[in-house]
């Protein structure tokens, strides 16, 4: 989320982790509360992670698949509420449906269109005020559980290289994660397209991005010029460019209106 501190007073959120079953799959499940008297926008900056999530859709509880988003989002949120939904490993929503992921990046698209069973009652239940949050979240990863699919060794492989993306900012060009999987770049370029649904440079750059973005959030002074030449920007100005176009502002603005926490 982008501006974790003003979000803070609207919205609460939790995490929990999968079962045993959905562990090579799931990265986790999670929920979120809010109590907004005022109508508020969350700016989110995505990862390459596809969402099951529950909320209203189309005057009715529904599960949702949300692809990978390429572009920063915003959820605008009124009165109070809640959604629970899964996060999936990168690649690890490949094995439950026969489509390339790709199709599914910067689209949302009904549960049962792509798992085949009906989700309404489901979402009703995890929507529900009266059924704790954590209790939903059981709920979520119990539904799953009963559709989970034949593990996918090249989903495993997929996702373990994407998180290593992920915790290591050495890591700066498509063509060093080809070089760390063993294949050509085409060929990593493809495995994402089926399973991760977004290329591998977009990978490594967002998550060079995220770096920064939570460097903005952790530190009280950023030396950004020795920041850019840590992650591998070719200047300052670079950086700061690509920060702006994620958030929707310069460092500095942002780094103002949301100081760290």
């Amino acid at each position: 989320m982008l501006r974790p501190a003003e979000a803070a007073d609207r919205i609460r959120i939790g995490r929990a982790e999968p079962p045993t079953e959905l562990a090579s799959t799931v990265d986790y499940l999670w929920w979120v509360e809010w109590d907004a008297p005022e109508p508020y926008a969350q700016d989110v900056a995505p990862r390459p992670v596809v969402h099951l999530v529950s909320e209203v859709h189309e005057g009715e509880p529904r599960l949702l698949v949300y692809g990978v988003p390429t572009e920063r989002f915003e959820r605008k949120l009124a009165g109070t509420g809640r959604t629970v939904a899964a996060a999936f490993r990168p690649g690890g929503f490949r094995p439950f449906v026969d489509v390339e992921v790709a199709t599914l990046t910067d689209r949302v698209v009904p549960a049962d269109a792509l798992l085949g069973a009906d989700d309404r009652l489901l979402a009703a239940e995890l929507l529900d005020p009266a059924v704790a949050l954590e209790d939903a979240a059981d709920l979520l990863a119990q539904w799953l559980v009963a559709r989970a699919p034949t593990p996918d060794p090249v989903a495993d492989e997929l996702s373990t290289l994407v998180e290593l993306v992920e915790r290591d900012p050495g890591i700066r060009r498509a063509e060093e994660l080809a070089e760390r999987a063993g294949v050509t770049l085409r060929t990593l370029q493809r495995r994402f397209r089926t399973y991760v649904g977004v290329s591998p440079k977009w990978v490594v750059q967002r998550y060079r991005l995220l770096d920064v973005l939570g460097q903005v959030h952790d530190r009280d002074e950023v030396d950004w010029a020795a920041l850019a030449a840590e992650l591998g920007y070719a200047d300052q100005s670079h950086l700061i460019r690509h920060f702006t176009a994620l958030v929707g502002e310069p460092p500095a603005r942002y780094r103002a209106a949301d100081p760290p926490v």
